[in-house]
C-alpha cells in the first residue's frame, strides 16, 4: 500500500476518534405549572447552535455529547444542562417558573417568561367587541327614559324598536361571541400539554383525544384543577379500554 495512502487513512481514523458524536436535542417548555407551553424561548448550546421554541413550546437543536444547553428569553437565561447527563435526548422538556403578577411579562429571578393569561385576553376581546357584548333587545325598560321633567319615552330606544333585521343580526353576533368566548375557555384548560403530560399520548393523537372527551362548559366551569385532572386521567382509562365506557362529568 502507499505509503502517503496509508498515513492518510491513519490521520482520518485518528480524527474521527477524536470528533465529538452528533444528536438532536428535542423537547418542550412549559412554565411552572407544566400546564401551558412557552413559545419564543431561545434553546442555545456551547457550540454555538440555537433554535427558538414554537407556539407550542417545542425546539429541537443540534447538538454534541460535549455540549451544554440553556434556555433564555428577554436576556435571562437558565443554568446549563451537560448533554451527557441527559437521559433521554428526545424528550427534555423543562419547566420555566413564571409568575403572572402585574403583566403577561415577568422577570423572577434568573428566568424571564411569557406568562399566558386566558382572563386578560378575555376582558380585552370583551373590550374590543364591548357594543356586542352589552346589546339587549329594545323593551319597555330601555325605551323608558327619567329625565329632569320626568319620566318620558326615549325615541333612539323606540326607532331601534322596529329595526328587526338590525337587532336580529345583532343578536347573533353576540350569541356567537358568547359561544366562541365560552369555547376558549374550554381550550384553556383542556389543552394539549397538560393531557399530554397526565396521560402520554403522544403529538399524532391528542388531536382525536380531544374531540372524543371535550369536556361540557357546565363541567369545565365547576370542576376544581384536582377534578378536572382526574377526568382527563379517567377518560385516557376509557381510552385505553381499561374502563368500558367514558367517564361521566
Amino acid at each position: 500500500m502507499n505509503l502517503r495512502l496509508l498515513l492518510f487513512l491513519c490521520c482520518c481514523l485518528f480524527g474521527a476518534s477524536g470528533a465529538s458524536a452528533q444528536y438532536t436535542l428535542k423537547g418542550t417548555v412549559y412554565d411552572s405549572s407544566r400546564n401551558y407551553t412557552l413559545s419564543s424561548v431561545l434553546v442555545s448550546t456551547s457550540s454555538g447552535a440555537a433554535a427558538i421554541s414554537s407556539l407550542e413550546g417545542d425546539y429541537k437543536i443540534a447538538v454534541t455529547d460535549k455540549d451544554s444547553v440553556w434556555f433564555t428569553f428577554m436576556g435571562k437565561s437558565t443554568v446549563k444542562y451537560a448533554v451527557k447527563t441527559i437521559r433521554d435526548l428526545d424528550q427534555f422538556d423543562i419547566a420555566i417558573r413564571v409568575t403572572a403578577a402585574g403583566s403577561r411579562y415577568k422577570v423572577l429571578k434568573e428566568v424571564v417568561v411569557f406568562g399566558r393569561n386566558y382572563r386578560l385576553d378575555s376582558l380585552r376581546n370583551r373590550q374590543e367587541y364591548a357594543r356586542a357584548f352589552d346589546f339587549q333587545r329594545p323593551n319597555l325598560s330601555t325605551m323608558t327614559s327619567i329625565g329632569p321633567s320626568g319620566a318620558g319615552i326615549d325615541i333612539n330606544e323606540l326607532i331601534r324598536v322596529f329595526q328587526f333585521r338590525r337587532n336580529k343580526s345583532a343578536a347573533r353576533f353576540q350569541a356567537r361571541l358568547m359561544e366562541e368566548e365560552e369555547q376558549r375557555y374550554i381550550d384553556h384548560r383542556f389543552n394539549k400539554p397538560l393531557i399530554m403530560r397526565l396521560t402520554g399520548i403522544d403529538s399524532s393523537r391528542v388531536d382525536a383525544f380531544q374531540e372524543r372527551f371535550r369536556p361540557s362548559l357546565e363541567f369545565t366551569q365547576a370542576a376544581s384543577e384536582y377534578e378536572f385532572q382526574r377526568y382527563i386521567k379517567l377518560c385516557y382509562d376509557a381510552w385505553t379500554g381499561k374502563t368500558p365506557m367514558p367517564p361521566e362529568e
